[in-house]
């Protein structure tokens, strides 16, 4: 759910913001935990409180008339709220249909959410010819498979089309219509954007030497504006789409320098577009483990700096390796599988857990092809699972998955308590099999009326 918060600050230190009530409650509620032990151990309560709730169902049947208490129905989880993704590079482009097949396979069974590439220099190599049809592609096996889209990124400068101006404003200019045109051309299809990708260090020498154009672009403009500009083209682009903020800092500096500063300017100036609209909706953390596993406080903190923004958190590239680099190379090992397992387990607990997280996107699915060559899969290089993708399973659609029956109340009214998404409930007649479908989430407060047929 979007949250249209205004919110504003009142120094360098962001220090007076207002928040939702929700999140707001949560921080009064008492300090954070402040060791990682702690805070695992008491991730299930929090997943518990947070992610699932009591819910009531009223249902009718085809004469629109309530069920006849007594009858019991039996209700299925078919999808989360929560958005557990992976980048979806790699469909149809394994090695052989073997893999390609176990590729769509595993990716279906386990997640919700992809992350489609939108990297200018491949994706429109030649000036006005873009690749589309690769999108279009994945979005089509995305919305028959229930997988909710996103396109990533619109602007970065780690590189650039080698037909881009030499002129900074002309290459400015040639950045903000591609994100119009992405952005309208994938609307209804595509509504979640990152629209700015690490923007804090965008004059690095390595970004320099690969980007020169864009990143003189960028100096000459300024990054502030540069960054304002890029979110009010998305937003103008489509109103109603999410857009992200992503970056691979975590640290206090890059919260106040960027969050505060670029996109929340001191004296909010800058804060909405010109309709009113705030310019970006999620905070994108980028938490690449290829150096090792980020111990739970960490993590916490991570989470807890960015929630007082009064935004959803989205961890947009998630990296934990399950073997060591070594000089013969860099593969996975059945030590490295196992400790990437627990570490996973224990990483999607703890995100699972925190209020202000809203979404998981994995980097990458298989080893094979993985990014900088590294054992970063939940499946090997040949499509099998590894056990952390087993872990996954037996969390994402094992705990975590609400399946029961109950019996049917008065009026046709029935209880259950579950984890917020989609869900499928049947009841049988004497005479005949009836069902229906439903969404609760955590802003559901009234009984769900739902015809069955």
């Amino acid at each position: 759910m979007k949250r249209r918060d205004f919110l504003k600050t009142t120094g360098l230190g962001a220090a007076s913001l207002l928040m939702p009530a929700s999140l707001l409650a949560a921080q009064q509620r008492g300090p954070a935990p402040k060791t990682a032990d702690r805070i695992l151990a008491d991730a299930d309560d929090r997943i518990e409180k947070h992610r699932k709730a009591d819910a009531v169902l009223r249902l009718l049947g085809p004469d629109d008339k309530p069920l006849n208490a007594g009858l019991t129905a039996t209700i299925t989880q078919t999808r989360h709220k929560f958005l557990f993704g992976c980048n979806i590079f790699k469909l149809s482009r394994c090695r052989t249909p073997q893999d390609n097949a176990a590729y769509q396979k595993q990716f279906a069974a386990l997640l919700n959410y992809a992350t489609l590439p939108f990297y200018w220099w491949s994706y429109e190599s030649q000036r006005g010819k873009p690749d589309d049809a690769r999108t279009e592609e994945l979005v089509h096996w995305c919305k028959a498979h229930n997988v909710t889209t996103k396109g990533h990124p619109l602007a970065w400068n780690w590189g650039e089309p080698k037909w881009l101006p030499d002129d900074p404003a002309a290459a400015m200019q040639a950045q903000f219509n591609r994100i119009r045109r992405c952005v309208q051309r994938f609307k209804n299809n595509i509504d979640i954007w990152d629209v700015v990708n690490e923007a804090t260090h965008y004059d690095r020498p390595k970004a320099k030497a690969n980007a020169p154009k864009l990143t003189e672009a960028i100096r000459k403009m300024g990054v502030a504006a540069y960054v304002r500009e890029a979110f009010k083209t998305a937003r103008r682009a489509n109103p109603n789409a999410t857009l992200v903020i992503n970056d691979y800092r975590t640290d206090p500096s890059y919260a106040e320098k960027v969050i505060s500063q670029l996109v929340q300017p001191l004296g909010g100036a800058g804060l909405v577009d010109e309709t009113g609209q705030p310019l970006y909706d999620v905070i994108g953390i980028q938490s690449h483990m290829h150096g090792g596993c980020w111990p739970a406080d960490k993590t916490w903190d991570v989470c807890q700096r960015f929630a007082k923004f009064g935004k959803p958190l989205h961890f947009t590239e998630t990296t934990i390796v399950s073997g060591p680099r070594t000089m013969q190379g860099w593969f996975t090992t059945p030590e490295g599988e196992k400790r990437q397992a627990q570490q996973v387990a224990d990483f999607y607990r703890l995100l699972f857990s925190h209020p202000a997280v809203e979404a998981i996107t994995w980097w990458d699915l298989t080893d094979q092809g993985a990014w900088q060559q590294a054992p970063a899969g939940l499946l090997r290089a040949d499509l099998t699972p590894k056990p952390a993708y087993e872990q996954l399973q037996q969390l994402i659609k094992g705990k975590w998955w609400t399946q029961t029956k109950t019996t049917l109340q008065t009026a046709g009214q029935a209880r259950f308590r579950g984890f917020f998404g989609q869900y499928k409930v049947t009841a049988q007649t004497d005479s005949r099999k009836l069902t229906g479908v439903f969404s609760f989430d955590k802003t559901t407060k009234k009984p769900i009326q739902l015809r069955l047929s």
